[in-house]
This record gives C-alpha cells, structure tokens and sequence, in this order.
C-alpha cells in the first residue's frame, strides 16, 4: 500500500489516504503563514498575545519612527519619559511579584523582550537592566524595608536603576573585581572603585554595586546622589548607540549599614541576576533577527533585477529559509525555556545554551539579510544594519560566547576548564 504525497497547499492529517487508511479527525485547511511558519502562535494563551500586542503597539509608536536618528546621533533622548511609560505598561520587573511589579509569567517578559529588541537592542537593554538586573537584585536579595523603598518607584519608571559589576580590567572574571567596600566603626561601608559599561548609568537613581569586602563579594544599593558618586557616560561607540552607557566612578561614597543586600554573598548573587537577565536576551535577540528577517523577505519581494523579483531566484530564497528555519527554531526555543522558567525548572546551563544559540543565529540572520539588501543594506532607513551591530555587543555583554560554551562543556563532561 503506498500513499500519495501531500500537496503543498494540503495540511498534514489532511486526507492523503489510500485504501483502508483514514484522516484522523476532519481535514482543517491550515493557510501557510510566511510570518509564522511553524504556527508557533498555537503555543501563546490569549493572555500572552495580548501581552505582546501591547508591547508592539508600543514600540511601533514610540521607538521605529525615531529610532534610526537616535541611532545616528548616537543617544537616546526622553530616555526618562520611555521609562516612565514602559512602567505604566508593566514592563519594569514584568515578571516580578508584589511591589508594583505586573507579576507576568516568563513567556510573558520574554515576548516583551522579544518585540522591543525587534524596535531595538538599546530599548530592550533598557527594560532588562532595569527589571532583570536591578530589581531583580532588590527582589531577591534585598531587605524589606530595601524593596518597599526602591521597587515601587522603578516598576513605575519613575526612578531608573543600573547594576554595575563588570569593571575597566575585569568582565568575564568577575571574582577578580577591585572595588573595594571598607566597613567602619558605627557600620557605614565606604565604596571604592570603578564600574565600566553599565547601561542606564547616567540617568540612574539608583544602583546595585559589587564589591570586595573582608567577607566576600556583597552587593550594595547606592542611591547615585551620594557624594563621590559620579557616572559620566561614553561616547564613540558603533553599538548600542541608542542606550545610556557608562563609567560609574565610586570616590569614597559612604553607605549606611543598611545599604548592603542580606541575602547576596558571594558570587552566586551577581550571577543570580545575570543568569535571569540572559533569559530575556535568548527572547530579545530574536526580535533584532525578525525584523532584519522580515525587512529581507519584504524587499526580495519588491526589488527587481533581470526583470523580476529578486525574491524568485534560487539563491535569494535558499538565503530566506535558512534565515527563516534559524529565526523560527531560536523563537521556539526561548518558548521552551520559558516554560521551563514559569515551571521552575530552568538551568544556568539551558541558558547559556539559548544565549549561545540565539545571539549567534540573529546575527547570522541580520548579515544575510544585508546581503539580499545589498547596498541598501547599509543605510538606516532600513533596520538590519542598526540590528547587526547592535547583537555585537549583545553576544559579549552578560557572558560572552566562550564564556558560555565552557558553561555548557563543563556541564557536558563534568570538568571545569575555567581554571
């Protein structure tokens, strides 16, 4: 007995039976969605579509009509205003609990993450440093009196925080860190030091610094109007040109005894964040890949060349589904992880394995995309260049791509070789 081959346009299950062989269940014509060829949509509660309907509608109105400028001039102006408009969508500590958090699943954030990364990598670094690094650090670890003080006002977007732990001579090594928190008679700890590339530094009110101290690594809550605080921003970057950035310089800054977090000691807290923020980028940077995706197959479509399509010669569509199995297999898995997180029952590793995967693909994603544009792919007025190079820096910052394959190759073969 043989059965004949489904048609392009026929649905699996649909009848393509011989003989005794039957459908299971009616044939249900499924119309193929260039946009969504996996039908992941199947996967998202009405909840979680209206959760990404809002952030899109949002950042169609409030970041692609402006974005390019921003991205050319090289800063991102009202950056307070975005904030405070983000909180009131519940985007700030979106999947934190109580506080005036939203409370929202993991699903939930990552879509967010997803659809303003697809605006932009700056925005979306806006939202996870605020809500995945600085909240999260008070949420977890901090004091009561510390998270009724601090997370109200930045689930609002109306104080910004940043988390600074990455230093001028130490990134991936962390434990290798300089500024030093002295304690005194009476209890005051005085920091001293240097952070480096800290995003939302300038403009922050608040900040979660590591420091060495005579008991370990501790993270510290340091309000940015203390004397000796200063945060002045970097300029001449070709990444992430459309955020906040910058050196944060600790001169003495004096703390109360109350300013450090209880429960973080050691690394583990530091890593803690960082591995929830990294859950957020496995989502956004496939936003970044989608849109330089959709700018490629909506171009292959218009453009002509030898008098049709460039969309209908061979090449160009080989390049579109290799682009299109990538982007859709990377969505896919940070739904995977999603559940797993909503569960709670995400690694580190799972993470490092999204991330690795995830911001290696987008890039690859936006390159071929600028190739099908030509050289149109290098103006602004198209988004994959500004998308490109923006992942640059979001495939080193919070792990960088060695850092995260001997994350997964220690976990592997059981041998560490970080050391």
């Amino acid at each position: 007995m043989s059965a004949t081959p489904a048609s392009p346009d026929q649905p699996v299950g649909a009848d393509q039976s011989v003989g005794s062989v039957q459908p299971v269940g009616p044939a249900k014509p499924v119309a193929f969605d260039p946009h969504d060829p996996l039908g992941l949509d199947d996967l998202l509660t009405d909840e979680d579509r209206a959760v990404r309907a809002t952030m899109r509608q949002w950042a169609a109105d409030r970041v692609l009509p402006y974005v390019a400028e921003w991205y050319e001039r090289g800063e991102l102006p009202g950056i307070r205003e975005l904030a405070r408009e983000l909180g009131s969508l519940g985007a700030l500590g979106m999947s934190l609990t109580g506080y005036g958090c939203a409370g929202a699943s993991a699903v939930q954030y990552g879509l967010a993450c997803l659809e303003l990364e697809a605006a932009d990598s700056g925005v979306r670094s806006l939202v996870s440093v605020q809500g995945s690094l600085a909240m999260y650090a008070i949420h977890r670890f901090g004091s009561e009196e510390q998270k009724q003080r601090w997370l109200p006002p930045m689930a609002a977007g109306e104080t910004i925080g940043c988390f600074a732990l990455t230093e001028p001579d130490h990134g991936s090594d962390p434990a290798g860190m300089r500024t030093y928190a002295k304690r005194e008679a009476g209890g005051d700890w005085v920091l001293t030091g240097r952070k480096m590339w800290i995003t939302n530094g300038s403009v922050a009110g608040v900040a979660v610094v590591w420091a060495r101290t005579d008991e370990g690594i501790r993270g510290f809550v340091v309000p940015t109007d203390r004397p000796g605080f200063s945060a002045p921003e970097i300029k001449h970057k070709w990444s992430l040109r459309a955020s906040v950035t910058s050196e944060l310089v600790l001169d003495g800054v004096r703390l109360p005894a109350d300013a450090v977090l209880p429960e973080a000691v050691g690394l583990r807290g530091p890593l803690g964040c960082l591995t929830h923020a990294r859950y957020g980028i496995i989502w956004g940077a496939m936003g970044a890949a989608r849109a330089s995706f959709e700018a490629a197959l909506d171009y292959a479509r218009t453009r002509e060349q030898f008098g049709r399509p460039i969309g209908g010669f061979q090449l160009t569509q080989a390049k579109l589904a290799d682009m299109a199995v990538e982007l859709h297999k990377g969505i896919l898995l940070a739904h995977h992880l999603g559940t797993r997180m909503d569960a709670g029952r995400l690694r580190p590793e799972q993470v490092s394995f999204g991330k690795l995967n995830n911001v290696r693909e987008a890039i690859e994603i936006c390159r071929t995309a600028r190739t099908i544009l030509g050289a149109n792919g290098i103006s602004l007025e198209y988004p994959v260049m500004r998308h490109a190079t923006n992942l640059e820096s979001v495939l080193t910052y919070e792990g960088t791509v060695e850092m995260h394959q001997l994350v997964l190759g220690k976990a592997l073969t059981g041998i560490d070789a970080f050391r």
